[in-house]
């Protein structure tokens, strides 16, 4: 089928140097061509902005490959069918892909899944129900191994892996202890059931976590790094387990920090306490826990006992805009464009 589709999309101009900036991205128009046999013509109806692409915007060796210079802004999506070359998918499915930040996608069929939109609202396969909140449930479950009566501390708190964090260590008997960023994501904490909210911005944040850790704390789920861990770290119990998912507080950084080599305290900390901190992908849990996840997810949010916030921005054009905003915390809950 021949298309006058018109394609527009956001590339990486430049590897940013600190925080992106407007230059850093290209916008441009392309015409859409027809899928190849086994491929989908996708049509993107909402882009996931995540941390995890600021690292792939540089070339610093790291889990994933960078990105190169003039490719589209990577990032899940989800979207409809508009042509398929392949079977088991027709025009009108909903899809989770991986289009990244355009409004058209050729994509392989066998990367896609197919969506159910009378299931639950589509978007949550781009959080709750899909790689943010995998990451919280294979994280927790399968390296914080939280026990009934312990601590579960997180930071970033409302953020789609920190809030679904908190909310299954409580349906396993501990108590979750969140730490986010102003006084309203303090607020919500406490009604997403958080045994105690603290803000990271407040005096003091080592004293006030000491008060609401009196016993210390036994998981540490680290999604920041900076001032939170350094804050946490002489809270941790002997036997503490430290999930290492993800250090937003660094990935503007563009030299290493100031002060005392802090290391030494640390490997004391490990070696004196039998510390286990574990960094993670969730992409190596898949095999062995998506499929429970799915279930007891999609349990949890439809019986209320796991809540989710959205923050959605419309139009493709503010996606660089809302990326910058989430990297200074300025999101509330999960971080969405929608593209159409």
């Amino acid at each position: 089928m021949s298309t006058t589709l018109r394609n527009h999309r956001i590339r990486l101009a430049a590897r940013p140097h600190g925080e992106p900036v407007p230059d850093d991205f290209q916008h441009d128009v392309v015409e859409v061509p027809s899928p190849a046999p086994g491929q989908v013509l996708l049509r993107t109806r909402y882009v996931s902005l995540d941390p995890y692409v600021r690292g792939r915007m540089s070339d610093a060796k790291s889990y994933a490959a960078p990105m190169e210079v003039g490719d589209v802004i990577v990032g899940g999506t989800v979207s409809e069918v508009v042509e398929s070359a392949a079977d088991g998918f027709a025009p009108g499915d909903t899809v989770l892909s991986y289009g990244g930040w355009q409004e058209y996608s050729l994509e392989p069929a066998d990367r896609l899944r197919r969506l159910d939109p009378s299931a639950a609202p589509v978007t949550t396969a781009l959080g709750v129900l899909g790689m943010p909140g995998f990451t919280a449930y294979a994280g927790l479950l399968a390296i914080g191994k939280p026990q009934p009566g312990e601590t579960v501390a997180v930071a970033a708190a409302t953020g789609p892996v920190g809030s679904a964090v908190g909310q299954i260590a409580r349906l396993h008997g501990a108590r979750a202890l969140g730490i986010a960023g102003g006084e309203r994501k303090v607020a919500h904490l406490r009604e997403l059931g958080f045994d105690a909210a603290l803000d990271h911005r407040a005096p003091d944040l080592a004293g006030r976590l000491a008060d609401a850790a009196p016993d210390g704390i036994d998981v540490y789920f680290e999604n920041v790094g900076g001032a939170v861990w350094e804050a946490v770290l002489p809270l941790l119990n002997e036997f503490a387990r430290v999930p290492v998912c993800g250090l937003a507080a660094h990935y503007n950084a563009t030299s290493l920090p100031e002060g005392p080599d802090r290391s030494p305290q640390l490997m004391q900390s490990v070696l004196s306490k039998s510390l286990t901190l574990r960094g993670f992908i969730q992409r190596e849990f898949v095999p062995t826990l998506f499929e429970d996840f799915l279930r007891d997810m999609t349990g949890w949010v439809a019986s209320g006992q796991v809540q989710y916030t959205e923050d959605l921005t419309e139009g493709l054009d503010r996606a660089p805009e809302a990326f910058v905003g989430m990297l200074h915390g300025r999101n509330f809950g999960k971080t969405l464009v929608q593209v159409s």
